[in-house]
């Protein structure tokens, strides 16, 4: 995934530092944790520098001059570091001092209530500080290219396929018409960073238009929230009731979330190179998911209503 054009270094430490943007040569120090990039911090003119290094990810619809975009939409907005320096396969960002959130964290009513200003700021803002194209994230459409890529490839996931793909067309039949805003669309805890005055919202691979919906859901099925708190999630979000159709609706796409994140690792457990037990993030993921997805049948069949 580490871009290594001719004439430039495969290795992405060597990559990080022969960039031009700095004015002393630099001793990067890899950050360890991502699964998707390289990352590394770097010491230049007593400041001090985020640097992700990665390709483009055709599989996963990751491309690099969207990420870049709205790595500088967010910023504009408020959201996000400012991005210093950027070449194609680089991008060099603002160190920010802080911590990253753990799932945990988000499990606290104090500390989701500081996330959800960020949350809609990026939906409601963003999109008006973005400049140029940038693309629409459907789960659904995301969920049928990745079961082609996993038939074409021979995965060993290849006999679930069917069923999956038979779920993920349900699911979207019950989400229904939607609002559109610009999403984060990947809204793990490990994004935001607490710097111990405000939060700030990271990594927008995947970043593009969408459902609210979507990145809603995502937030709660990625840190596991319990029911109180995501009924209070919507009802701040849409400063309305939930309603039986919202409930419905926000299920279906909570489940599709969560189906996403397990046929993105069924995906990297093909094509990444990167070092990660991507066979037990899989296996953990379709458990949520099948845990997940059989409460919303339930609480979505006719006995229930």
């Amino acid at each position: 995934m580490c871009y290594s054009p001719a004439g430039m270094s495969s290795d992405p430490l060597d990559r990080v530092a022969r960039l031009p943007c700095w004015s002393v040569p630099v001793v990067p120090q890899p950050i360890t944790g991502g699964i998707t990039n390289s990352n590394f911090l770097v010491h230049d003119r007593g400041q001090r520098f985020f640097v992700r290094i990665g390709d483009d990810i055709p599989v996963h619809g990751v491309w690099r001059w969207n990420e870049l975009a709205a790595s500088r939409a967010a910023h504009a907005a408020g959201i996000s570091p400012p991005v210093v320096y950027a070449e194609p396969g680089a991008m060099v960002l603002s160190f920010i001092e802080g911590t990253t959130l753990q799932a945990e964290d988000l499990r606290q009513p104090q500390t989701l209530k500081r996330v959800l200003p960020l949350v809609r700021r990026c939906h409601n803002e963003m999109g008006r500080h973005h400049q140029g194209p940038t693309l629409l994230f459907w789960v659904f459409q995301v969920l049928r290219a990745y079961g082609a890529t996993l038939r074409a490839g021979g995965s060993l996931h290849a006999e679930k396929l069917d069923r999956l793909l038979s779920i993920a067309a349900e699911l979207e039949s019950a989400v229904g018409p939607v609002d559109i805003v610009f999403g984060h669309n990947d809204l793990l805890a490990a994004n935001f960073i607490d710097d111990g005055e405000r939060l700030w919202l990271v990594d927008w691979d995947y970043a593009g238009f969408n459902s609210p919906l979507f990145d809603l859901g995502g937030l709660a099925s990625n840190s596991e929230l319990p029911p109180d708190l995501e009924r209070w999630l919507l009802e701040e979000y849409f400063q309305a009731p939930v309603t039986r159709d919202l409930e419905r609706r926000y299920g279906a796409m909570k489940c599709a979330s969560l189906l996403r994140e397990t046929m993105w690792s069924m995906v990297s457990e093909m094509h990444s190179t990167v070092e990660f037990d991507y066979a037990v993030y899989t296996d953990e993921n379709l458990r949520r998911f099948e845990g997940a997805y059989g409460v919303w049948k339930n609480s979505s069949s006719p006995e229930a209503r």
